[in-house]
């Protein structure tokens, strides 16, 4: 059972990116996510080593160590803290870096929190070094210390917490501070899905949207799904829409094509945005090595967009490589854009 804050969640304009949209937080949405370690698909390791901790602190009758997941946005995060909120019997809080401002955000989470509940961080990073600060003793002592008036008639106070269970998700482990980062007991990473895992995810979206994907379809979706579930349950739904409009209800491979291409995803998956990455490095810059900071400035977008949206997926599949130099486009990407290669470069 789970008591859900949704506070601030970074978003793109892309249907195919990984970050959480505002119509992904709806019921519908909230209804595909797995409530439980049977129902998860993929990530084998990570669920084997949670069901192990989570059992053994059931026997132990202890909360469960503190946990942080890290990778891409959409592979799952969130439902893994959903799932052991569930599986702990807890209630579940969920909140983000960003949105916890002050420490008296965070307090006020912390004091409510009942034992055996389950705090979820979204982007923890970027939690406030302030903020942060307050986090240390009460993970490790589940405490929080006050401090009152100030100069010399200042003094401290120990407000004793509930035993809860911290989740942090992040999406740059690098930008985790040390002292944070030491005091999670569990740190596992994500990874992209395999075509065969997102086929499965289909088709469990698809029963519980009571739609028709037919093999061919279904395998379309995932490989166009950039080895992302949040994506492949965005894409389908999509796909829904367009095959009860212009088709007969039933998704096909044909429908999928034919709505993937309206919106203007190719077969590898690539957006307009990845598109333009790639055809940045080649036409402007020769094929690299370029400097993140200069492609860009010739897109007119932030660097974390590149850096968390665009770039995994396309270092993941070899159409760019980072070196000391900056980035490079690899020959897969000139042949997927229809370049021709100049072997003299590579």
């Amino acid at each position: 059972m789970s008591d859900i804050k949704l506070d601030h969640f970074s978003t793109h304009n892309s249907i195919v990116n990984g970050t959480c949209q505002l119509t992904d937080r709806e019921k519908e949405i909230l209804s595909l996510r797995p409530k439980r370690f049977d129902d998860y698909v993929g990530q084998q390791g990570v669920i084997e080593t949670l069901t192990i901790a989570i059992e053994a602190a059931k026997l132990r009758k202890e909360p469960l160590e503190h946990i942080l997941f890290h990778g891409p946005p959409g592979l799952g995060k969130t439902t893994l803290a959903h799932i052991i909120a569930n599986e702990m019997d807890g209630y579940l809080t969920v909140t983000s870096g960003p949105a916890l401002e002050k420490g008296g955000d965070l307090i006020g989470i912390l004091t409510h929190m009942e034992e055996g509940d389950v705090l979820f961080i979204d982007e923890i990073h970027r939690t406030p070094k302030a903020v942060e600060e307050f986090l240390y003793p009460a993970m490790e002592d589940f405490a929080v210390d006050f401090i009152f008036d100030k100069g010399i008639h200042a003094r401290s106070h120990r407000f004793q917490l509930k035993k809860f269970t911290l989740v942090g998700a992040t999406t740059r482990v690098g930008l985790l501070s040390a002292p944070l980062r030491d005091r999670f007991g569990i740190f596992r990473n994500l990874d992209f899905y395999t075509d065969p895992e997102l086929v499965q995810i289909t088709r469990r979206s698809s029963n519980l949207l009571a739609v028709e994907v037919d093999d061919a379809g279904a395998k379309e979706l995932a490989c166009r799904s950039r080895g992302t579930p949040r994506i492949v349950n965005r894409l389908l739904k999509r796909v829904r829409d367009y095959s009860q409009v212009r088709s007969n209800g039933k998704i096909t491979r044909d429908t999928v094509l034919s709505a993937l291409t309206l919106e203007g995803i190719d077969k590898k998956g690539l957006t307009h945005l990845d598109r333009s990455y790639i055809k940045t490095v080649i036409d402007y810059y020769h094929g690299g090595p370029v400097g993140i900071e200069a492609i860009a400035a010739t897109l007119q977008e932030e660097v974390d967009t590149l850096v968390d949206l665009v770039e995994p997926f396309l270092l993941k599949i070899g159409l760019i490589t980072r070196t000391s130099s900056g980035r490079r486009a690899t020959q897969a990407s000139y042949a997927h854009l229809g370049y021709p290669i100049q072997k003299n470069m590579f």
